[in-house]
């Protein structure tokens, strides 16, 4: 036992210096300048086209009926599946502990690495699915590792084993128990749920939709994907509106911290930026996913055959997730006056328990607790949803597609529900963190060395509309 402990804390230690990296300063300036980057090679589409991609890609909803084909998803359930993945617990929990720990600035940078990530998006997924492989059956299949191999050649195909190893194993942690953990707190505090019965429910409901294979998700996606993102909005517009006449302040709280010149703690001046800046691109990312290789995945199962036509939804997911979504609630956290609490976040005890605050302090009663608990429990189901699919393709892009080792995988990903319920597995949580981050690596290399096809997919959609 005591062997056991000193080798746990050890794992312990080595992860969170690896964590320190893959989520530190270097990694951060690389995603956020891989954005910069390929917002020049495509000629900031997210400016000249932004209106044609909005009517284009929720516009489009109202407007035509969504193709089918096949096996396949439709363009819609395919960026829902991905969007399931992306809005999670973090949209909540993450944004409220980055402004804590970087001020009100924290949102400005934020927003900038959402505006540059938009671009890095709609690489990922133009790339996606232009190097997608279809099976004899016409079911696509695509991300990464695919673009990857097929993109930058076979003799780069140990970057794509990797890239798969990375995202299939933190499926299990960022994917499910970090989520199920999430859904089991909230469940406890609506219904007073043991923990271990909503592990059973979770389970079932997962085992449900996950066997019934990506169509299923896509299905369950593309109902349970705009009902979760319309609630919370509009309960964090009522928010807002009771406040409305502190928005002005809570937004030059915003700018004048992201370019605060003060000295935080005794440090040297001008810290309080690089704080604000680390936080806010930290929680961009993490929170929008641009650059770490996930929802291409989702998106290369689109029955769109052009690259572009899928791609730009990549543009509306990172903007639905953090200039709308992850605005609310830091204008929330902001507005509610929390930050001002003795103490700090510790006062709060979790980062979930400080949103909750946030929202007591402005709706009346209790009702602000109510909409962050049922937020949680749907936001961290379509997470878990979405990413069973991200782990199922990287697992079956590694066995070669072998059905027994798939459907294991399956199986097991639905019983790990029980692991996060359960409260076990944080250091597994810690290292899928790590994992999570690291997808990023292989993904950048790739996106920088493709760059030149993303420019040319983005020219051949883009100027004959000119």
């Amino acid at each position: 036992m005591e062997f056991m402990e000193k080798f746990l804390a050890i794992v312990e230690l080595v992860n969170g210096k690896i964590n320190d990296f893959v989520w530190g300063p270097i990694m951060l300036v690389l995603l956020v300048g891989t954005g910069v980057f390929l917002t020049f090679r495509t000629g900031w589409i997210q400016v000249r086209w932004f209106g044609y991609i909005m009517k284009n890609t929720v516009g489009s909803l109202f407007s035509k009926k969504q193709a089918k084909d096949g096996g396949n998803l439709t363009p819609f359930q395919a960026v829902t599946t991905a969007l399931a993945g992306t809005v999670g617990t973090g949209n909540i929990a993450g944004v409220t502990g980055a402004i804590f720990a970087g001020g009100p600035g924290a949102v400005f940078w934020m927003w900038v690495s959402a505006f540059f990530g938009m671009c890095t998006k709609y690489a990922e997924i133009a790339l996606a699915m232009k190097f997608r492989n279809t099976d004899a059956n016409g079911i696509h299949k695509g991300g990464p590792m695919y673009y990857i191999e097929n993109g930058l050649g076979k003799s780069w195909k140990w970057l794509a084993v990797i890239f798969a190893i990375l995202g299939g194993l933190a499926s299990f942690g960022i994917g499910n128990i970090a989520q199920s953990s999430e859904i089991a707190g909230s469940l406890n505090g609506l219904f007073g749920l043991d923990p271990l019965v909503s592990g059973i429910i979770l389970m079932v409901v997962v085992g449900v939709v996950v066997l019934g294979g990506v169509q299923r998700i896509g299905q369950v996606t593309s109902l349970l994907v705009p009902f979760m993102a319309i609630f919370y909005i509009l309960a964090g517009i009522i928010v807002i509106v009771l406040r409305i006449t502190d928005i002005p302040a809570a937004f030059q709280a915003i700018f004048s911290s992201a370019f605060s010149l003060e000295a935080v703690g005794g440090g040297i001046f001008g810290y309080a930026i690089m704080l604000a800046m680390k936080n806010g691109f930290a929680r961009g990312v993490f929170s929008n996913e641009a650059g770490l290789g996930s929802a291409p995945i989702a998106h290369a199962a689109s029955s769109t055959e052009e690259p572009a036509e899928q791609a730009i939804w990549g543009v509306f997911e990172v903007f639905i997730d953090t200039i709308v979504i992850c605005t609310i609630t830091s204008l929330t956290v902001i507005l509610s006056g929390v930050l001002d609490t003795a103490g700090g976040l510790e006062a709060f005890g979790t980062k979930g328990s400080a949103a909750v605050a946030a929202f007591n302090s402005i709706l009346p009663g209790t009702l602000g607790g109510l909409v962050i608990q049922i937020s949680l429990v749907f936001f961290a189901l379509s997470t878990i949803l979405s990413w069973s699919y991200y782990g199922e393709r990287c697992w079956g892009y590694i066995s070669n597609d072998n059905k027994i080792f798939v459907s294991a995988y399956k199986v097991i990903f639905v019983l790990f529900c029980i692991v996060g319920t359960t409260g076990s597995g944080q250091l597994m949580w810690d290292i899928s963190d790590t994992l999570n981050g690291a997808m990023a690596i292989p993904n950048l290399v790739a996106l920088l060395a493709l760059s030149g096809v993303v420019a040319k997919i983005t020219r051949d959609y883009f100027d004959p509309k000119k």
